[in-house]
């Protein structure tokens, strides 16, 4: 079922997508020469880095709980993927992966994903918020600060909230507690490395779609590109959406953000595509496999 709806709702946003129609996303990679064997080659290197580095952090995150080998990381990962599709924010990448251990590994293996994907997020956020206010300062975009300090206020505030709680009750034995021991247990140079492969992953796919403009001959520096790059992915990851629709919003922010630039509506779209494409889709293909094939681990 999960594979069947997959394959169902890739193939309704590929071919009867409204806002970009595939006859017309066609021809525009026919104009730009996308399928030239370089170009395609270029684009293959990036995608294959892009999972090389989400597979190998991910085996050095398992292997904290138990030995976990590169095969077995490429097959948790891409069937979790297949997976977390039809899931909002990917919530279902947790419980797939978790089913590939024991169940007694199962909460520790679903907290290290959750570290895993947290330092993601932080280096979207952190290189997002420097590309954000690069942008905003040179396009001189007017926000509105008022309601910005309103929501910086109100989330301060629910922190510390939640501290005072902590600190006037007892969570002696609660889930609270035991997560503050686990964080504390993971071994510094474990967290690093898995910090400096989040970094990597995120210059890899953020250069990816820096490539693609280049292919289709857009008009930008560098600078400006990659400030426009950084502020897409910021706005994008803080959007709860399912991951399947995750190309609409990267597509629909992405117009919104190139539009300051003068680029076309429809070689923003197609960009968006081709990166939902080679590395959502592809992977998602080869996933399906690994779904279909699970045998689950009944070991307590």
């Amino acid at each position: 079922m999960i594979v069947i709806g997959c394959g169902y709702f890739i193939y309704i946003k590929l071919i009867e997508n409204e806002e970009l129609k595939f006859s017309v996303f066609y021809q525009n990679l026919i104009i730009n020469d996308v399928f030239s064997t370089k170009n395609i080659l270029f684009i293959l290197i990036f995608t294959l880095l892009n999972w090389v580095l989400e597979i190998h952090k991910w085996k050095v995150l398992a292997s904290f709980t138990k030995k976990n080998s590169l095969v077995s990381a490429t097959i948790q990962s891409l069937a979790s993927l297949t997976v977390s599709l039809i899931t909002p924010n990917r919530i279902g990448e947790y419980g797939a992966k978790a089913l590939y251990f024991e169940k007694k590994d199962r909460k520790q293996i679903v907290g290290l994903n959750l570290i895993g994907n947290f330092y993601q997020m932080f280096m979207t956020v952190f290189f997002g918020i420097i590309g954000f206010s690069y942008f905003v300062f040179n396009h001189k975009i007017e926000l509105n600060f008022y309601q910005f300090i309103k929501g910086l206020f109100l989330g301060i505030l629910i922190v510390l909230i939640f501290f005072l709680i902590a600190k006037f009750y007892n969570f002696k034995g609660s889930y609270l507690e035991r997560m503050i021991f686990f964080l504390k247990k993971i071994p510094l140079n474990l967290k690093l490395k898995v910090g400096a492969l989040s970094f990597l992953r995120f210059v890899v796919f953020s250069h990816q779609l820096y490539f693609l403009l280049v292919i289709f001959k857009v008009d930008v520096s560098y600078i400006d590109a990659i400030s426009a790059i950084c502020s897409v992915y910021l706005i994008a990851s803080v959007i709860p959406m399912l991951s399947l629709f995750d190309f609409v919003l990267k597509g629909s922010v992405a117009v919104w953000v190139f539009s300051f630039f003068t680029i076309h509506t429809l070689t923003i779209l197609s960009i968006t595509s081709l990166m939902w494409i080679f590395n959502f889709v592809f992977p998602t293909i080869i996933g399906s496999y690994f779904v279909l094939t699970f045998k689950p681990n009944l070991a307590k």
